[in-house]
């Protein structure tokens, strides 16, 4: 009897030692960014770890004396912009494969699902091309409408959808339901742990964008923070390691809340439907 406890709570100990030590190297990279950013630059200069002058005087200089906060203020725009169209566009698509009939939709859907295998660097040229055509450079249009939806966002919802039951399809028929009503009404909060997932996933990689960034912006007016991250190297202020470490650090909050957030919302959608 004691061999039955004690095997599975050592397996669990061993189980939660990996835990904490992956968890630990996650952390101690991010922890020791933002202890920097508290060290004055002439210590970090010296590779030195600790300082008698810890203050956030970093913070206060990357706020007052470079436009991090314009940076920030132009990702969120895009990030939310991004996130609503692809979570309305891949919705809607998602519904279409999945309840509308029409001949050739399993075709097109794979159609569509063959564009994911393209890397986003093959499709950086024709974009750039495209977005400079229709005079779209240096603006907050150019950093979303080439990612109005995408097809892993459809892909995933489509799969939420499939997962409910044709019986509520077949009552909203009788009931008289439209199709944009049924959407509305039932896919759409049926389908809320997705659409979260979806929400959180865009709005994380539109924020984290560089490459696209760098190519079609080229002022503070509309850089986002991964571009100006490097903006602020390539400028007078590239020795001031504290600066850019405390505006690393300020980069990182909000995705921050949106893991957060998102956890907190996964947590209570999986809560509601054990209770049902």
């Amino acid at each position: 009897m004691n061999k039955n406890i004690t095997g599975p709570n050592f397996q669990r100990l061993g189980q939660l030692f990996v835990l904490i030590l992956l968890a630990l190297f996650i952390l101690i990279p991010f922890l020791l960014g933002f202890w920097t950013s508290l060290l004055p630059t002439a210590d970090i200069s010296k590779g030195s770890l600790w300082s008698s002058h810890i203050s956030l005087d970093n913070y206060y200089t990357a706020i007052t004396q470079t436009p991090i906060i314009r940076y920030l203020f132009n990702s969120l725009v895009i990030s939310f912009f991004t996130m609503a169209a692809q979570l309305l566009f891949c919705s809607m698509s998602a519904y279409a494969f999945v309840f509308l009939e029409f001949k050739g939709r399993n075709t097109l859907f794979y159609v569509f699902l063959a564009t994911m295998m393209l890397p986003f660097e093959a499709e950086v040229i024709p974009n750039f091309v495209t977005v400079r055509n229709m005079g779209l450079l240096n603006h907050y249009a150019v950093m979303i409408i080439p990612f109005l939806t995408s097809a892993f966002g459809t892909f995933m919802l489509r799969q939420s959808f499939l997962q409910i039951p044709g019986e509520l399809k077949e009552a909203s028929e009788i009931e008289g339901l439209s199709h944009w009503r049924f959407y509305a009404s039932v896919v759409m909060p049926y389908s809320r742990i997705s659409l979260f997932t979806l929400a959180a996933y865009s709005f994380l990689a539109s924020w984290n964008q560089y490459l696209w960034p760098m190519l079609t912006t080229f002022s503070d007016d509309f850089r986002p923070v991964q571009d100006g991250l490097r903006q602020l190297q390539s400028q007078e202020s590239f020795n001031n390691w504290g600066m850019i470490q405390a505006s690393a650090a300020i980069v990182v909050i909000p995705t921050l809340i949106v893991l957060f957030i998102g956890q907190h919302y996964f947590k209570s959608g999986l809560n509601e439907g054990a209770v049902k």
